[in-house]
C-alpha cells in the first residue's frame, strides 16, 4: 500500500476517534463501542475489496501492552494520597480486590461446568473477565458527581493493577503451593524496591534535563524497565503505579533538602505537561487497539447462540457480585456506580496473553467481544438513566 494512503488512514482514524470522544462526552456513549463498530465495518470494506490488513495478530498484543502502561500511568497520575481520601482509597481497594476474586471463582465454576477442562485452566480464562477497564470506566464516569467519579477512578485503576498481578501469579506459578505464594511475595517486594529507586532517578531526570525533548526519554525508561521486569516474571505494573503516585504526590515523599535536589521551580508546570503527554499517548494507542480489535473480530462469532448465552451468564455473575460488593463498600446509594464495570483493553490483553497450554479448548471467540460490548452498553444505559446527583459519601 502506498505511504500516502497509510498516512491518510492513520490521520482519519485519529480524527474519527477524537469525534467519538466528543460524542461520548456529550451523549454518554462509550467511545469504545464506536471504535469497535468502526473496526468491524472496516473489516467488511476490506473483505469487499479482497484486501486484508497484515500483521494484525502481531500488532494487537504490542499495542495492548503499550496501552496498558500508558493507561495505568495516566490513572496513577490522577490519584491523590491525602488523609481525607484514605477512606475512599481503602474502600476502592477492597471493592476491586474482592470483586476480582469472587467474580473469577464464580466464572471459573461456570466454565468448569460447561467445558471439560481443569478448574485451574478455567480460573486462568475467567480472571481477565473479572477486571474493570479504567480506560473505559474513567471517561464513562465524567458526568457523575465528584465523589462517585473519584471512587470509580480509584476502583478501576486498582482493578487494573490487581487484576494483572493476580493473572500473572496464576500464569507464572501454575504449579501452585506455598512456595509459589512466597516467590510471588518476594518478587513483589523486589519490584517495589526497584520502583522506588526508579522513581527517584526519573524525578531527578525531570528536574535536571534542560533539553527540549524531556518526557519521551523518561517514558522510554519506564517501558524499558517494564519489559525487563516482565522477562524476569516480576510485576512491572507496580513500577508504573508507584511512579505515577510518586510523581503526583511528591509533597509526601520529597521534603526538606530532598526538595531542592529533586524538584525545581518549574516542576508543577512540567508535571502538567507530562500528564497531557501521557493522556494523549494513551488516547492514540487506545484508538488503534480497539479499531484493530474490532477489525480482527468476526461479527458472526459474536451472534452465535452459544457465545451469547455464555456472555449473558457472565454478565449475570459480574453484576450480581458487583452489587453485593458495593453494598458493603459504599455507605450510600450504589447507583449508578454499580453499572460502571466495563471490560476493555485489560481484559482483551490478558485473554490474548494466556499461554497455549492453559487455554480452554472450544472457548467461543465471540464471548470476549460480546462481554466488552455488553458491559459498555450497560454502563451507557446506567449513566444515561441516572438523574440523581446526590454524592456517594
Amino acid at each position: 500500500m502506498d505511504t500516502s494512503y497509510l498516512i491518510i488512514i492513520f490521520s482519519l482514524s485519529v480524527l474519527l476517534s477524537y469525534v467519538f470522544d466528543l460524542l461520548s462526552s456529550r451523549y454518554k456513549t462509550p467511545s469504545v463501542i464506536l471504535l469497535l463498530a468502526s473496526g468491524m465495518l472496516m473489516r467488511q470494506v476490506t473483505n469487499y475489496f479482497a484486501f486484508q490488513l497484515p500483521y494484525v495478530d502481531t500488532i494487537l498484543p504490542t499495542l495492548g501492552t503499550l496501552g496498558l502502561i500508558l493507561i495505568v500511568l495516566e490513572g496513577a497520575l490522577e490519584l491523590e494520597l491525602t488523609g481525607e481520601k484514605l477512606g475512599m482509597i481503602r474502600r476502592a481497594f477492597w471493592a476491586s480486590l474482592s470483586s476480582i476474586l469472587v467474580t473469577s471463582l464464580l466464572m471459573a465454576s461456570l466454565f468448569y461446568v460447561l467445558m471439560e477442562a481443569s478448574f485451574f485452566k478455567c480460573l486462568v480464562a475467567a480472571t481477565p473477565f473479572a477486571v474493570i477497564s479504567s480506560a473505559v470506566a474513567v471517561p464513562g464516569s465524567n458526568n457523575l458527581n465528584p465523589t462517585s467519579r473519584e471512587f470509580v477512578v480509584y476502583e478501576s485503576s486498582l482493578s487494573d493493577i490487581l487484576g494483572v498481578m493476580i493473572f500473572n501469579f496464576l500464569v507464572y506459578n501454575a504449579s501452585g503451593g506455598i512456595l509459589s505464594i512466597v516467590s510471588f511475595a518476594k518478587d513483589t517486594i523486589i519490584m517495589v524496591i526497584i520502583s522506588l529507586i526508579c522513581c527517584f532517578f526519573l524525578l531527578y531526570l525531570i528536574s535536571k534535563i534542560s533539553h527540549r525533548i524531556k518526557f519521551l526519554p523518561i517514558i522510554s525508561v519506564l517501558f524499558l524497565v517494564y519489559a525487563v521486569s516482565r522477562i524476569y516474571q516480576l510485576s512491572p505494573l507496580l513500577l508504573i503505579l508507584v511512579f505515577g503516585l510518586f510523581l503526583n504526590n511528591t509533597e509526601l515523599f520529597i521534603r526538606g533538602r530532598l526538595d531542592r535536589i529533586f524538584k525545581n521551580e518549574l516542576f508543577e508546570k512540567e508535571l502538567d505537561q507530562f500528564k497531557n503527554l501521557t493522556a494523549e499517548g494513551a488516547f492514540i494507542v487506545r484508538t488503534f487497539f480497539f479499531l484493530l480489535f474490532g477489525y480482527a473480530s468476526d461479527f458472526y462469532t459474536l451472534i452465535e447462540p452459544d457465545a451469547l448465552i455464555v456472555s449473558f451468564l457472565l454478565l449475570l455473575i459480574l453484576y450480581s457480585v458487583r452489587s453485593g460488593v458495593l453494598r458493603l463498600s459504599l455507605p450510600g446509594s450504589i447507583n449508578p456506580v454499580v453499572f460502571i464495570a466495563p471490560r476493555g483493553l485489560i481484559t482483551v490483553l490478558l485473554y490474548l496473553s494466556i499461554p497455549d497450554n492453559l487455554k480452554l479448548v472450544g472457548f467461543r471467540d465471540g464471548i470476549l467481544m460480546a462481554v466488552v460490548l455488553l458491559t459498555a452498553l450497560v454502563m451507557m444505559v446506567g449513566v444515561i438513566s441516572y438523574r440523581d446527583d446526590t454524592p456517594v459519601d
